[in-house]
């Protein structure tokens, strides 16, 4: 699947925005994905990135409005309504020293079907957290955060046209694993399901975040530095769908080791 929905009905102009534009022959012996069809790169696929921030946007407003908020209220009132409860019936506000008062997070912190479409996607991810990020209050990492999303896209960017697909989705795995637990510890923590298990789920979060960010984040920098040159020929030829030059590389490099130390960064500031 390298289309959103099927193209058959849709007239011709709408057809970019729902799937890959730029089909390809297959190379005779290729070393992977062997039954996927390949694409080439070329700015239509920037349409798709666009249907794909509007889905997100979308789905992102529905849930919330449609089911967060509702459940949010639904918690929040129950909660409320208990502590009344047991305020009235205890009138010092204190059942034998067992009620306890809990805090709350304060929020902050810092073929496949084909790798071309899934790059696109998550590329529009980004794009879609920087509008978010930009639209909601600000917050205490906002310059880190900013910073972080446009390094990453820049990335994604370069990555994709650069015929470096697998190295940035690399990029997408590392940098995407271990933001599974620390949203989810918070949900646990939020809802009250279970203490142990609130701390179970961070400390995921915490070794998933070493493992990923800085020590398998760094061999996918030695592993651009040194087989990209020995693998992939410089050839800046952009008739041809060449985009990877020295210069080119030596800026992927430089990217990429600027988002290790903004992650380093982020880790001091959170200490």
């Amino acid at each position: 699947m390298d289309a959103i929905i099927n193209t058959e009905l849709l007239p011709s102009y709408l057809v970019p925005f729902v799937s890959l534009s730029y089909p390809t022959p297959k190379p005779q012996n290729p070393d992977s994905f062997p039954n996927s069809p390949y694409y080439k790169t070329g700015l239509l696929d920037l349409c798709l990135v666009i249907s794909c921030i509007a889905i997100m946007a979308l789905l992102r407003d529905g849930l919330r409005l449609g089911v967060f908020e509702p459940f949010a209220q639904w918690k929040l009132t129950r909660d409320l309504y208990n502590r009344k409860k047991l305020q009235a019936a205890i009138p010092n506000g204190h059942a034998n020293g067992h009620v306890s008062k809990k805090g709350m997070p304060n929020g902050n912190g810092c073929g496949i079907p084909s790798p071309t479409l899934e790059e696109l996607q998550k590329t529009a991810f980004y794009f879609h957290q920087v509008l978010i990020l930009n639209a909601e209050a600000p917050r205490k990492d906002h310059v880190q955060m900013m910073t972080h999303h446009v390094i990453t896209i820049f990335l994604m960017g370069a990555s994709y046209f650069s015929n470096l697909t697998r190295v940035g989705c690399l990029i997408m795995v590392l940098m995407d694993w271990c933001d599974i637990f620390l949203p989810l510890a918070k949900m646990i923590r939020y809802i009250e399901i279970s203490q142990l298990a609130c701390d179970a789920t961070f400390g995921c979060f915490l070794v998933s975040w070493l493992v990923t960010r800085h020590i398998l984040f760094l061999f996918a920098i030695v592993s651009t530095y040194k087989d990209c040159p020995r693998l992939i020929p410089f050839e800046w030829a952009p008739e041809q769908g060449r985009y990877l030059s020295r210069p080119t590389w030596i800026t992927f490099m430089t990217a990429l080791c600027a988002l290790q130390v903004l992650q380093i960064i982020c880790d001091d500031k959170e200490d």
